[in-house]
């Protein structure tokens, strides 16, 4: 068993300004959806994933306006919507106006969620906004859960860990590409001064779980690498779960501040 630092009840005070997608109905036979937004630098698009358990809407701004599409309740994209007319459309309206909302305040929401994650992770619970006139603010409240307790690396040289990518990396074989989610590759330089470039290890999720499986790449020389394999594994687990498993501090406050935003938050 790993050790795992407890969750923590954070709170963080945001200028949100009119929220109008709070404003509108989401239907109640769905469930409460899954959020997440992201932001592309250098394109300027703006991007919402709304999951539930049967299905999923993903949005993404565009010049002309909003373009989206659906993935059923597999993850698989298709072109019908996994739920009746009636739902669709209002669930088409309530994300549509929740993407608007996200994207207004972009990108200087992101930062502020990142400095209020910042201020979690130096230990303090509350984050407030800066303002330089009186202006309505909307205090978000969300559990971030405890990372594991991780050793740092023990071997010889230099690690990091990375999205497989199976022509520099050779990832698994082709055989397991439908048995495995998400997959890492843990790369290696005996250098320390030196970008990592070797793969060693790589880590993934069986479908549908949140378990994360390891497995040793072949001809790797583990005296060099100067930690047994075993215990590279076991390790190369603990990062996977703190880094791709466990939610991390911002996507939680980011998720808090669109369920806000959405008027799902349970406090409207």
């Amino acid at each position: 068993m790993s050790l795992r630092l407890p969750t923590t009840r954070f709170r963080a005070v945001f200028a949100l300004g009119t929220r109008p997608a709070a404003t509108l109905p989401l239907p109640t036979t769905l469930g409460k959806p899954n959020l997440y937004g992201e932001y592309d630098d250098e394109t300027g698009q703006s991007t919402l994933y709304v999951g539930f358990g049967t299905g999923q809407i993903h949005l993404e701004s565009a010049p002309t306006g909003v373009e989206f599409h659906y993935h059923d309740a597999g993850g698989d994209d298709t072109d019908v919507s996994p739920w009746n007319p009636s739902d669709t459309a209002s669930l088409v309206d309530w994300s549509t106006q929740l993407l608007g909302d996200f994207h207004r305040l972009l990108p200087d929401l992101l930062d502020d969620v990142d400095d209020a994650a910042a201020w979690h992770d130096a230990g303090l619970d509350l984050w407030v906004c800066e303002v330089e006139e009186p202006t309505k603010l909307d205090l978000i409240e969300v559990d971030i859960e405890g990372e594991l307790l991780t050793l740092p690396w023990l071997g010889a040289g230099h690690v990091e860990h990375d999205h497989v990518d199976e022509s520099a990396h050779g990832a698994l074989d082709d055989s397991a590409d439908d048995d495995r989610e998400h997959p890492i590759a843990l790369l290696w330089a005996a250098d320390p001064t030196s970008s990592p470039d070797r793969p060693i290890a790589e880590a993934w999720l069986v479908p549908g779980t949140e378990q994360p499986v390891t497995r040793a790449l072949p001809g790797v020389d583990w005296d060099a690498v100067g930690w047994p394999a075993d215990e590279v594994l076991a390790w190369l687990e603990g990062i996977y779960l703190n880094h791709h498993v466990l939610p991390d501090p911002a996507g939680t406050i980011l998720t808090g501040v669109l369920e806000r935003l959405g008027g799902i938050d349970g406090t409207d």
